[in-house]
């Protein structure tokens, strides 16, 4: 062999070890390192068993499969932090209230600081109520331009400053009466520590006062029934005679009443703004005897209190106490 095939030899060798560690070299750096690896576990998504109870320092919080809750508070336990509570004032504890008697304490905040221009409860409390009331799904916080306006005129009123005459105040006063609204009309009874009058808001009694009328419509109908007999001969069936008279048999029995029997009568219904016992009040003559016209005086017939009701604004109020 001669010296030139030998050196080829000796070449062809070196380059082919050169190429093995070239190509071993990059893969093992391209490759991930045991080191560098990083180790994956699953997370557990799972609660934790329905009855099992998590203590921390200051409340125990137990789940029931699908929800955690508090434990140990009752139903009648208030949370402050989640409602407006009454602080009692021996304890401290807060107290739960009702929506009616939150509701109460909101229309009594509004009336006193509008009426008599005193402020019962700061205006982060009110603001508190007023909170509650709305996520309660309480109407009595949303209140119409006709309702406040009506609150402004009684504040103007008290300052001295009318902002209306007496006759709109009156209209406006009747149009919320009418409408049911809880500013103008005082369902519950309340009473001043300063007078020791009690006042409450009485409502008409339209059932009873439309059974007034009911005597002679029943006349008025009976009579018609019996003259259409006997002019037509019975040919006419009697409930079609009475449907085809209903309205004459109605103006003349409400004519006959209003002018004769009982004229001007008006009929009212209201709790006793001592005792809550209900009462009724009657305005107006009976067969030409005069009664209550303006004003009335009734004795409950529970506490034996006297009464005294306006039949226009329906305002019902104890006597002051000497």
């Amino acid at each position: 062999m001669s010296a030139a095939t030998k050196s080829s030899i000796i070449l062809a060798l070196w380059a082919a070890t050169s190429i093995t560690l070239l190509q071993s070299s990059s893969c093992s750096a391209f490759s991930p390192s045991p080191l560098n690896r990083r180790t994956t576990t699953a997370l557990n998504l799972d609660g934790p068993d329905p009855g099992t109870k998590l203590v921390s320092n200051r409340k125990e919080i137990a789940f029931d499969g699908s929800r955690f809750f508090e434990t140990g508070v009752e139903d009648e336990d208030c949370i402050p932090t989640q409602e407006y509570c009454l602080v009692d004032p021996n304890s401290g504890a807060p107290i739960r209230l009702s929506v009616e008697e939150k509701e109460r304490m909101f229309l009594d905040a509004l009336q006193s600081y509008y009426v008599s221009g005193r402020q019962v409860m700061d205006d982060s409390e009110f603001d508190a109520l007023k909170e509650d009331l709305a996520w309660n799904g309480s109407e009595v916080v949303n209140l119409n331009r006709r309702e406040i306006t009506y609150l402004e005129a009684m504040q103007a009123y008290i300052k001295g400053e009318p902002i209306m005459t007496d006759g709109e105040y009156d209209q406006l006063r009747d149009e919320l009466r009418e409408s049911g609204s809880s500013i103008a009309v005082d369902t519950e009874p309340k009473c001043y520590i300063e007078s020791g009058v009690c006042t409450v808001t009485f409502q008409q009694d339209k059932f009873r006062n439309n059974l007034l009328y009911l005597p002679m419509l029943s006349i008025i109908g009976f009579l018609w029934l019996g003259i259409g007999y006997e002019i037509l001969g019975g040919r006419v069936n009697p409930l079609l005679l009475t449907a085809f008279g209903a309205p004459v048999i109605g103006t003349v029995g409400k004519a006959i009443t209003d002018t004769f029997i009982f004229p001007d009568n008006f009929v009212a219904y209201g709790p006793c703004p001592t005792c809550e016992a209900e009462n009724r009040i009657y305005f107006g003559g009976i067969l030409g005897v005069e009664g209550f016209d303006k004003q009335g005086k009734i004795k409950c017939k529970n506490c034996k209190s006297e009464v005294i009701v306006m039949k226009r604004s329906l305002r019902a109020s104890t006597l002051p106490k000497n």
